[in-house]
């Protein structure tokens, strides 16, 4: 899973799984664009890269605005010449409450960083990739796509899906021009997502009465995954070891959605 040289384009990678995969890749030779609103959070990601003699330049943006990320792209493209592959993975939890509860508001904050963030980052790096074709990974959810029953998480779980959607619809348009995509689902992860969640409190009230078996991620016995799990799945779809795979869900999360859904 050489890529060595490659320019990965990576947003949410101040924290959790965008980090994970930025380090990981860094470490494998790739020439990292991190893109994250915090700039706190860029700065530990792009001191571990440099402190391991990485190559990254970090790109402080908000994707759900056309402008930033446009201009991040050229930063980018400005500093390396080149993207060979994306890694869309910025995202939030939001609101979640009860459809009457949920407003206006909270709806499209989610989806505008989620659902059209995703469009933005592809939107702006695709033609750099159509000069020599690449890859695209986007970070969805088992909620969404297998899994329904996070009462309260509509607008979040649309998002997901929508990305899913997406991921497909682009895999077609961009293949003739050698570019892949695909989209990861990953289950209980442990990054600190948890924190811009807004949940309700009473969401417990609305929750469907199911009782799950015990230890809700059957190959780990109820334990949550690591952002470095979900960083090798990365590697792995930005690598050549994928070049034949494209428009395709990949479900990370230790069995979980089966049980769950």
């Amino acid at each position: 899973m050489q890529i060595d040289e490659s320019v990965v384009f990576i947003t949410g990678a101040g924290s959790g799984i965008g980090q994970a995969a930025a380090i990981l890749l860094a470490k494998q030779g790739a020439k990292i664009g991190a893109l994250d609103i915090s700039d706190e959070q860029l700065k530990e990601t792009i001191d571990t890269i440099t402190a391991d003699g990485g190559q990254v330049i970090g790109l402080p943006a908000d994707v759900s605005q056309p402008y930033h990320v446009e201009q991040a792209v050229q930063q980018l493209v400005d500093k390396w010449g080149r993207i060979d592959a994306v890694f869309a993975n910025a995202g939030i939890n939001g609101k979640w409450a009860p459809i009457e509860e949920l407003t206006a508001d909270d709806w499209d904050k989610t989806l505008n960083i989620n659902l059209k963030g995703t469009f933005l980052t592809v939107k702006y790096a695709a033609p750099h990739l159509k000069k020599q074709g690449g890859s695209i990974v986007v970070t969805a959810s088992v909620n969404g796509t297998r899994m329904f029953s996070n009462t309260g998480a509509s607008a979040y779980s649309s998002s997901k899906a929508g990305q899913v959607a997406f991921t497909k619809m682009i895999a077609l348009e961009l293949a003739k021009y050698k570019i892949r995509a695909n989209v990861i689902c990953p289950g209980a992860i442990t990054t600190n997502i948890g924190e811009n969640t807004q949940k309700s409190d009473n969401l417990a009230a609305e929750k469907p009465p199911v009782d799950f078996p015990e230890g809700s991620i059957p190959l780990t016995h109820g334990q949550p995954g690591r952002s470095e799990d979900v960083a090798q799945l990365v590697l792995f779809l930005v690598s050549d070891a994928s070049k034949h795979i494209s428009g395709t869900e990949i479900w990370i999360d230790g069995a979980q959605s089966l049980l769950m859904g």
